[in-house]
């Protein structure tokens, strides 16, 4: 794999965990919990949808696809979509730091299984035969 897929790969990842801090942040706010808890439809979505922090949110969710879609272009789905893992353990850790969740042992033996994962599959897809095919085909006009 190119040096710059795995650059379009982690700026994916690191946009969608983005994201998921911009909503949690959003979604706490002590505004957005007091209109959600009107139950009202339509107060919810005006205060929803002028929230700085949750548009944030969703226009990186927006940009991460953009970029995931040149990924999925140049990888074969087997290979990339594990790396949407380390997502996972990112907007984990992220928890902890930002919003102070308890980050136990078993979350980071689950972090650790998921970033030596990602590492086997990255580098036993390097590999595989139908790579060089892809990479072939994925250069012609």
């Amino acid at each position: 794999m190119r040096l710059a897929t795995i650059g379009l790969i982690l700026l994916s990842i690191g946009l969608t965990s983005s994201a998921q801090i911009a909503l949690k942040a959003g979604m706490s706010t002590r505004d957005i919990r007091a209109v959600v808890e009107t139950g009202q439809i339509a107060r919810i979505t005006s205060a929803l949808a002028t929230s700085p922090l949750l548009v944030l949110g969703l226009l990186g969710y927006a940009f991460s696809a953009v970029i995931w879609m040149f990924v999925l272009s140049r990888v074969a789905l087997s290979t990339a979509y594990p790396f949407i893992a380390l997502g996972i353990a990112l907007t984990a850790l992220a928890g902890r730091y930002f919003f102070h969740e308890p980050m136990t042992p078993i979350k980071l033996a689950g972090i650790g299984l998921i970033l030596a994962g990602i590492l086997v599959i990255g580098f036993g897809s390097a590999s595989e035969p139908g790579m060089q095919a892809m990479r072939d085909h994925s250069h012609t006009p």
